[in-house]
């Protein structure tokens, strides 16, 4: 079930909201500048699926949302808790880091955990099945899979080259939750 906390980013520890309706999840983090979107997911998706299939298992989807913001590349990411490199890719995303475009991503199984920190606030995004979710250019965030990784998205980009971060330096990620799966 997807879910928003949103915190002071000084208090970690008292969520000022905590919802779980999607319409109000999207309500409030389009308040912030935060693209959130439910798509529907009827194709049988799951970890070690084709690339190739999952793309046009949402091929219209995805076009259309191509149209709408000109993304010029797309992949998929597909983990699961067998994956022999979980703990590194892991690391790779728990460390605040920005990109100089839009990180688009649409989870077609599983869940993960966006914390975004938009001027002082933290907001906490459980994304799970059916979830897209844009991150705005140059917004400081983090991106959590768990410890025993499930989930499948797909993700598109203007840039080219694909998934570029920018490290912030900044510790803040070390305070906040992570997922427990």
């Amino acid at each position: 079930m997807a879910m928003l906390r949103i915190y002071q980013d000084t208090n970690p520890r008292d969520a000022l909201q905590h919802i779980q309706d999607k319409t109000q999840i999207a309500a409030e983090l389009n308040k912030a500048g935060v693209r959130y979107q439910q798509w529907h997911t009827d194709a049988a998706i799951k970890p070690g699926d084709s690339p190739e299939n999952i793309i046009a298992a949402y091929r219209a989807e995805i076009d259309k949302l191509i149209a709408e913001e000109g993304y010029q590349s797309m992949d998929v990411v597909s983990l699961n808790s067998d994956h022999p490199q979980k703990a590194e890719l892991r690391k790779k995303f728990l460390d605040e880091h920005t990109h100089g475009e839009d990180e688009v991503r649409f989870f077609v199984a599983g869940q993960g955990l966006f914390s975004l920190h938009i001027a002082d606030k933290v907001y906490e995004v459980l994304c799970t099945q059916g979830d897209l979710i844009s991150v705005p250019a140059n917004t400081p965030h983090w991106f959590d899979m768990g410890p025993n990784p499930h989930f499948v998205a797909i993700r598109l980009f203007n840039n080219p080259a694909g998934w570029v971060a920018n490290f912030t330096g900044n510790n803040i990620a070390d305070q906040f939750n992570r997922l427990h799966n």
